[in-house]
């Protein structure tokens, strides 16, 4: 089977594309041919197929600006370029990713008139919210542009304008309301054969968005479990985050939180929120940056716990899959697709979004409680499989 997988960025930039790079690899250890489109950016892999991506965009200012404007309706040059590797590759499906602004839903929209399969793993909530993440502002979610059906999509997707929800900007918000209304749900829904839905949250959010429930499938992610591979469980006093350091993540309820407890808490990532938090934090906190995949490995696999503090609705972290695969149970946050992954005392354990109190008392539990490390990365292994993914892919390939 020929398959193109399609996503802005070719590189481990974030979730989206850790998935579409795992993805590529375990269709071709199953023999399958694939074929890559993406955005040309510096940092991406390496690929013969980078001869087919479209320009780079940046949305800045700069003497290309307009043209960027443009790319998220769909460009001349995104469209030739994407006709020019159908035409080559000659795919049997199109498997989509993040697509929106940098490549648009124009490639899902040319693969459907040629009669190929269209199948999109839902990452965020772009389909349904304009900003992409159900956020204003002021970090309070929002459903106010897909809530209630009864009112005309057009005149829903008008909140992104109110809140002015895009950079805080109108004129950004106003680009994102006009390609809201061009790619709207039934245009969108007509192009696509199936969606991927990694959380039955992100499913629930869809209907409410209008979309059809048959052509939803919930299934989480996976990983290369193989990666994940020790044999030592044994612990020791300390807890760690893994994930961006933006405020999205509650970080700084987390910090809050941790300043009152004595246990030692490695933080792991980077983000804009960096030298806020490290300024606000006691001793005792540590930040380590950005790490490899061995280097965070071997600080993960001996946590007592990780945790997730979000304050957005989270989708089906990555972060949370590896950390159980690791045999580390996880703090997590009772919002979005997050508790779909935590079985309470077993697992991890939830507390309530941005509740210092809350979260201050289940880390002092979590320090304590009887887990069976082992069994948690057995069992989590089991069911984040790459092999147990791929039949589920065929079936809905086929």
């Amino acid at each position: 089977m020929r398959i193109l997988l399609v996503n802005k960025f070719y590189y481990p930039r974030g979730g989206d594309c850790v998935y579409t790079l795992n993805l590529e690899s375990l269709l071709k250890k199953h023999g399958h041919e694939i074929g890559i489109f993406s955005m040309d950016y510096p940092r991406n892999l390496d690929t013969p197929w980078k001869k087919y991506f479209p320009s780079e965009v940046r949305f800045r200012l700069s003497t290309k600006l307009l043209d960027s404007m443009m790319r998220p309706f769909g460009t001349k040059e995104v469209a030739d370029k994407y006709n020019a590797i159908l035409d080559d590759f000659r795919p049997d499906v199109v498997h989509l990713n993040n697509i929106h602004s940098q490549l648009s839903p124009l490639v899902a929209e040319l693969a459907h008139q040629r009669g190929i399969k269209v199948i999109w793993t839902l990452h965020d909530y772009k389909l349904i919210c304009p900003k992409y993440d159900c956020m204003r502002n002021d970090g309070t979610t929002c459903n106010d542009c897909f809530s209630n059906l009864s009112i005309p999509e057009k005149t829903r997707k008008k909140n992104v304008l109110k809140h002015k929800c895009m950079k805080n900007s109108f004129v950004a918000s106003y680009i994102g309301y006009k390609e809201a209304l061009k790619w709207n749900s039934e245009r969108l829904e007509n192009n696509t054969d199936a969606y991927i839905c990694p959380s039955h949250f992100m499913a629930v959010k869809m209907r409410e968005g209008g979309f059809k429930a048959e052509k939803l499938h919930v299934h989480t992610n996976f990983i290369d479990i193989d990666k994940c591979n020790h044999d030592s469980f044994s612990k020791e006093d300390y807890y760690c985050y893994v994930g961006r350091i933006s405020k999205e993540k509650g970080l700084k309820t987390l910090i809050g939180a941790a300043n009152q407890l004595p246990y030692k808490l490695y933080i792991i990532g980077k983000g804009p929120m960096y030298q806020e938090l490290t300024a606000i934090s006691k001793g005792h906190i540590e930040f380590l940056g950005q790490l490899n995949w061995n280097e965070l490995k071997a600080i993960e696999q001996k946590a007592r716990f990780s945790i997730i503090a979000s304050e957005t609705f989270e989708n089906n972290p990555l972060s949370v899959i590896e950390s159980k695969c690791l045999g580390t149970p996880v703090l997590g946050a009772r919002i979005g697709g997050i508790p779909e992954l935590i079985d309470e005392g077993i697992n991890g354990m939830t507390f309530e979004s941005g509740n210092i109190q809350d979260l201050t008392s289940k880390i002092e539990i979590m320090m304590h409680h009887p887990f069976d490390y082992r069994q948690i990365a057995q069992n989590a292994k089991a069911i984040y499989s790459d092999e147990e993914y791929y039949q589920f892919l065929m079936n809905l390939y086929n």
